[in-house]
């Protein structure tokens, strides 16, 4: 990793091909030349709304090409929605919308095109040979920790992942029966008030991990759920009155994974 922060650069929408599919994607890269670190970024139920794009610049300032994937291509292509000030977070309504399309994601399309997103990263001659992490929020927490089971991901940051202990998607096994197939590090965080992933699945997450051996830390915060969103709030200072809000949990979550990146890029 570059040891400058902040750094130029470009960002475009793409289409990642994917068995005649084209999957929506904001990319974000270094505008310098050389070779980094790669980083999928796996959206909320919301899609590639601001907050997702903003984190994929983010990334792509600390030296790394960014990409971030839409996961409703096959049911909702270009579906996004983003938050307000007159809901504080998210609408009625795109809870509404992002909860149906959600309901209809299956695991292996899910696998399908996490494959695509890392071939197409693979193509890139920014890219770095063996070096893909991943980072997810809520849906997206989970989504990372379906690819954290890939052996191409060497980093996982997984944000509040939902459903990890019980569901996979249409499958039969939950996605934590999938934990010892992870050959990389990966980060998870929680909140300690969060009302939609318990204390009682991450530390179910957290013992299977280490029965696993899987390289690995857990961290937990005073807070709800979502409660990354507070990184942007000099952005969005309307995010200061937002229920998870907690000035210390994103800063302090943000290091570390830079720490994880850093360490495993």
């Amino acid at each position: 990793m570059l040891e400058t922060t902040n750094i130029e650069i470009h960002t475009s929408y793409i289409k990642v091909p994917n068995n005649g599919l084209e999957i929506d994607a904001y990319l974000a890269q270094p505008a310098q030349n050389g070779t980094f670190g790669a980083v999928i970024v796996f959206p909320e139920i919301f899609g590639i709304n601001r907050n997702i794009r903003d984190i994929t610049e983010l990334i792509a300032k600390q030296g790394y090409v960014a990409i971030a994937p839409a996961m409703y291509q096959r049911i909702a292509a270009g579906f996004e929605a983003d938050f307000s000030p007159e809901d504080v977070g998210y609408s009625p309504e795109a809870y509404r919308l992002g909860l149906e399309y959600y309901q209809q994601v299956k695991y292996q399309d899910i696998l399908s095109d996490i494959q695509a997103n890392i071939t197409y990263l693979k193509t890139l001659p920014n890219v770095k040979d063996n070096a893909l992490g991943v980072i997810g929020f809520c849906f997206g927490g989970h989504v990372a920790y379906i690819a954290a089971t890939l052996p191409d991901i060497k980093a996982t940051a997984s944000f509040y992942g939902g459903g990890i202990t019980t569901s996979s998607y249409g499958e039969d096994t939950p996605t934590i029966n999938r934990t010892s197939e992870i050959k990389g590090t990966i980060y998870t965080f929680f909140g300690t008030r969060d009302e939609l992933v318990s204390q009682e699945e991450n530390e179910q997450i957290e013992a299977e991990l280490k029965k696993h051996q899987i390289n690995h830390r857990i961290f937990r915060y005073d807070a709800g759920h979502g409660f990354f969103a507070g990184f942007f709030k000099d952005k969005y200072p309307f995010l200061e009155q937002h229920p998870s809000y907690n000035p210390e949990a994103a800063p302090d979550a943000w290091q570390h994974v830079l720490e994880l990146f850093k360490n495993n890029l």
